[in-house]
């Protein structure tokens, strides 16, 4: 049966990204959104977002696949749950902005995007930062932050190499108006967001050979060649006399 999301507490927890906190902090994090995606194959891409950020510019309904985050599930050019029904392998960039930031177990939506990446693919993940003082814009609003270390290993426990995981802190520090871009300085820390940038690893076709192990081998022992009497003295068949 297919899995449905729900938050934890009730009410629509995701609706604070529509006011003007929330979106203060979408429009800090579009230029590093456009970034990756000037970057990305040719592939299609994926964005998994929510209400109130404006999702990237489609180019062809076959270049990339908008879908919101709802209680229920996911809506937009298809409406589903988990897992997501596109094929393994489709999509070179998968972008999660804040779909995750109402307190569900992020390991099942993880997983299936680990599973829809292309090898060599990028997944973008952006989350609340719960150390930055902009957390008071969204507190009792039912969001809950998740520390960098905890979304590191749910990235492991999803499929993802654990060295391949680069960070960078997105947004202002407090002031919604004052923007923002990114940074991964000490004092970015502090920022509003945390965003996770991840690529697929891509397995070896082959295997590689074993390593032969070289041991110590003895000199080889000395044969005796046979001898026989020639002119009254002994000589082997190696003793040039011995042949006539």
């Amino acid at each position: 049966m297919p899995a449905t999301l729900r938050p934890r507490q009730s009410g629509a927890a995701l609706d604070w990204f529509g006011q003007a906190a929330g979106q203060g902090l979408l429009a800090a994090e579009d230029g590093v959104r456009t970034r990756l995606l000037a970057a990305a194959p040719a592939m299609p891409w994926l964005w998994i977002g929510v209400d109130g950020a404006a999702p990237p510019a489609l180019e062809g309904r076959s270049r990339g696949v908008v879908l919101r985050r709802t209680p229920r599930g996911f809506a937009g050019q298809v409406r589903c749950a988990l897992p997501l029904p596109f094929p393994r392998e489709s999509f070179g960039l998968v972008l999660v902005q804040h779909a995750l930031d109402d307190g569900i177990p992020p390991d099942a939506l993880l997983a299936d995007c680990e599973r829809v990446l292309a090898p060599g693919g990028t997944l973008w993940l952006a989350a609340l930062n719960p150390w930055s003082a902009y957390r008071l814009h969204w507190a009792r609003t039912g969001l809950r932050a998740r520390g960098a270390a905890r979304w590191q290993l749910a990235l492991r426990r999803a499929g993802f190499a654990g060295d391949a995981v680069s960070l960078q802190w997105l947004g202002a520090h407090w002031n919604a108006r004052q923007g923002g871009d990114a940074g991964v300085g000490a004092g970015d820390r502090l920022r509003a967001a945390i965003g996770f940038t991840v690529s697929k690893r891509v397995r070896a076709l082959i295997p590689p050979a074993p390593v032969v192990r070289l041991g110590w081998q003895p000199a080889p022992r000395a044969v005796a060649l046979p001898t026989r009497r020639v002119d009254g003295r002994e000589a082997t068949d190696e003793d040039p006399g011995a042949r006539r």
